[in-house]
C-alpha cells in the first residue's frame, strides 16, 4: 500500500516536471520576457497615465531596468535570462549557445512580450479609456501607444534612428560581455543582474532621447502588433516614418557588432587562455557566459 503510493505520487510529479532543457529553457524565457514587459512597460504607463504626478523619466528609466533584473533573477538559472533575440543571437554567432536553440529561444521572447503586453493593456484598460476620453491615441498630448513599443522623436531621421540602435546595442553586449567574463574584472556570483540593470540605467540615461532605447527587437514589435490589434491601428507600424523596423534590425545588427568588439580588443587578449572557451555550455546547467539581457 504505501509502495504503491508512493509511486503515484511520483507519477504525479514527473506528469508536472519538465524532461526537456530546452522544454524549460524555452518556458524561461516566455517567463522572463513577460515579466520584463507587464514591469518594464507598467513603469511607463504609470508615469504617462497619471500625467507625471505618479513618475517621470527618472522612474522609467529605473523602473525599466528593475524589471530585467527581476526577470533575469527568475529566470537567469535555467535559461541566461536573456529575454532579448539580439543578446540570444549574440550568444549564437559567437559560440555561448548552440543554433538549434536560438527559434525556441526568440519564438518564447516574442510570445512572452506580446503576452505582457496585453496582461498590462488589462490591467491599465480603466485608465487607458478615461485618458482620452475612450480613445487610443499613437500621437498627441494624449498618446497612450509609446506606453508599450518606442517612436522617434520629431526631427529624427530613419538614418540617424538606425545609428542610434546600433550604437546603443553595441555598448550593451560589449558590457554584458565583460560582465560575465571570467578572466576579466567579473561581477561577484549572483549580483550580475544587478550589474546588468545598471548598465541598462546608464545606457537609456545617456542614449534614450532619440527613440526611447529599446535595444530588444521582442520589446518592441511584439507589444507594437498588440497596440494595432487592440484599438490603435496598423498606423503604429506607419508611425515615424515606418519606423517599426529599426528597433528589430538596429539592435541584431549592434549585438554583432558589440560582440565583436568585446572578443577582439579584450577577450581574445586574456593570458592563459581557457582551453575550454570553445566548448558548448552543458544543456542543464548554463555557464556564466551564458547568461545575460536587456529591456
Amino acid at each position: 500500500m504505501q509502495p504503491g503510493k508512493g509511486r503515484k505520487g511520483k507519477s504525479f510529479k514527473q506528469r508536472l516536471v519538465l524532461k526537456s532543457s530546452l522544454a524549460k529553457e524555452t518556458i524561461s524565457e516566455f517567463l522572463g520576457t513577460f515579466i520584463m514587459i507587464v514591469l518594464g512597460c507598467g513603469s511607463v504607463a504609470q508615469a504617462i497615465l497619471s500625467r507625471g504626478h505618479f513618475g517621470g523619466i527618472v522612474t522609467i528609466n529605473v523602473g525599466f531596468a528593475m524589471a530585467v533584473v527581476m526577470a533575469i533573477y527568475v529566470t537567469g538559472g535555467v535559461s541566461g535570462g536573456h529575454i532579448n533575440p539580439a543578446v540570444s543571437f549574440a550568444m549564437c554567432l559567437f559560440g555561448r549557445m548552440k543554433w538549434f536553440k536560438f527559434p525556441f529561444y526568440v519564438g518564447a521572447q516574442f510570445l512572452g512580450a506580446f503576452a505582457g503586453a496585453a496582461a498590462l493593456f488589462g490591467i491599465y484598460y480603466d485608465g487607458l479609456m478615461a485618458f482620452a476620453g475612450g480613445k487610443l491615441l499613437i500621437v498627441g498630448e494624449n498618446a497612450t501607444a509609446h506606453i508599450f513599443a518606442t517612436y522617434p522623436a520629431p526631427y529624427l531621421s530613419l538614418t540617424n534612428a538606425f545609428a542610434d540602435q546600433v550604437v546603443a546595442t553595441m555598448f550593451l553586449l560589449m558590457i554584458v560581455f565583460a560582465i560575465f567574463d571570467s578572466r576579466n574584472l567579473g561581477v561577484p556570483k549572483g549580483l550580475e543582474p544587478i550589474v546588468i540593470g545598471l548598465l541598462i540605467i546608464a545606457i537609456a540615461s545617456s542614449l534614450g532621447l532619440n527613440s526611447g532605447c529599446a535595444m530588444n527587437p521582442a520589446r518592441d514589435l511584439s507589444p507594437r502588433l498588440f497596440t494595432a490589434l487592440a484599438g490603435w491601428g496598423f498606423e503604429v507600424f506607419t508611425a515615424g516614418n515606418n519606423f517599426w523596423w529599426i528597433p528589430v534590425v538596429g539592435p541584431l545588427v549592434g549585438a554583432v557588432i558589440g560582440g565583436l568588439i568585446y572578443v577582439l580588443v579584450i577577450e581574445i587578449h586574456h593570458p592563459d587562455p581557457d582551453p575550454d572557451f570553445e566548448t558548448e555550455p552543458s544543456e542543464d546547467k548554463p555557464d556564466k557566459y551564458e547568461l545575460s539581457v536587456i529591456m
